[in-house]
Order: C-alpha cells, then structure tokens, then sequence
C-alpha cells in the first residue's frame, strides 16, 4: 500500500460506501488498511482544512502496516493488542517519540466521529440547509474538545468556505439529491459500526484520552 499524498481527486461517496463496507471482518474486527483507505477516500478537496493532517497520519499507519511487524497491524484489535504487551503505547508523555499506532489511529478515530456527526446532518437536513453551519455543529461536538484555539479558529474559518448543501452533493458525484440521500443512509450505518467497534475497544483498554 503505497503512502498517500494530499487528496485531490474527487470525492466519490460511493468510493467511500465501498471501502467502510470491507472494513469489518465477520468477526467485528477492524482491518487497518481499509480503515485507512476509507477515510483516505472521505478527504476530498472540498474538507481540505483536516485533510493534511489526517493524511500525515494515515502516512504513519501506511509505515506500520507494511514495516518489519506489518502482521500485527492488519486489524486495530491485533494492533493494540500488540502495542500494548510491547509497551509501545505511551500513557503518559507528550514527548517527540515515535507514534504508535494506537496513537495514530486515535486522531482519525476523533475525526470519523466529526465525519459521521456532519454526513448525518447532511443527509437529514432541508434543501436550504447551511453545510458550513452542520459542519461547525459536527466539530463542536467531536474534534474542537482535542484542538488547541488557533486549530478551531482555523477549522471555524474553512467551514464558512464550504458550499451549500446542493453544490455539496454534486460534489459526491452520485446522481440526483434523493440518490445522494440514499447512499448516505446506507453508508452511515457502516461509518457508525466502525467508529463504536473502535470506540469500545479503546474504552476497554483505557486508550480514548491518549496524550
């Protein structure tokens, strides 16, 4: 899997819908690598503002997953079960030491919430419903609490950019409103299964307020 660049292709929901498809294994685990590709494929040009950021640590995960220990990296269960028996997981400090992947994998798990919270508004929201307003909505209740003020200054700033809710689904590049609608109904069951089955995995290891 090569290490991805800045996106800035199209965004395709149906790219998206695809990927959070095959990112379950039958068994409720999460395979890293279509976490990564799913969320890769959600930053389209039009969410530049959390992009780069995001892609820097996809970039990391990308690294562990085709490193010397790849074979525990292939689901977040079997990674954090690594991590943790290896002492590679610091609780603690916020030093310049390498990032773990339980680390990593954190910021982009805080930022799939902020994803499904503003898709969720999106869908279910008025033809004259503001994006940019949704959008702010969806980080105050995810992403703001972990960034420091010039990050939600910033964040605050690039939702006012966004456009409105019929230029947002012409973007997705799927057909018509009511068939944007509907993919977003059948994808946002599989973002949200994803993020609880995460959620509840860093839950039970004590891992959700990593520094």
């Amino acid at each position: 899997m090569a290490a991805p660049e800045a996106p800035e292709e199209k965004f395709s929901l149906r790219e998206v819908l695809d990927t959070f498809k095959l990112c379950l294994s039958e068994n409720k685990e999460v395979y890293v690598e279509h976490y990564v590709a799913g969320f890769l494929n959600s930053l389209g040009s039009v969410f530049g503002f959390i992009s780069k950021d995001a892609v820097n640590k996809i970039k990391i995960l990308v690294t562990h997953l085709e490193g010397e220990n790849s074979s525990e990296y292939v689901t977040v269960q079997s990674m954090v079960k690594y991590e943790l028996e290896n002492e590679l997981v610091d609780l603690n400090k916020r030093g310049n030491h390498p990032e773990s992947g339980c680390r990593t994998l954190l910021r982009l798990h805080r930022a799939l919430r902020w994803l499904e919270l503003f898709l969720e508004r999106l869908r279910t929201s008025g033809e004259d419903g503001k994006t940019s307003v949704m959008c702010a909505e969806a980080y105050n209740e995810s992403l703001s609490q972990h960034h420091p003020w010039v990050v939600r200054k910033a964040a605050g700033m690039a939702f006012c950019m966004l456009p409105g809710r019929p230029a947002f689904f012409e973007v997705m590049n799927v057909g018509t409103p009511e068939q944007v609608v509907a993919m977003l109904g059948e994808a946002l069951p599989l973002i949200s299964e994803v993020y609880q089955v995460t959620e509840e995995l860093y839950a039970q290891h004590n891992l959700l307020d990593l520094p």
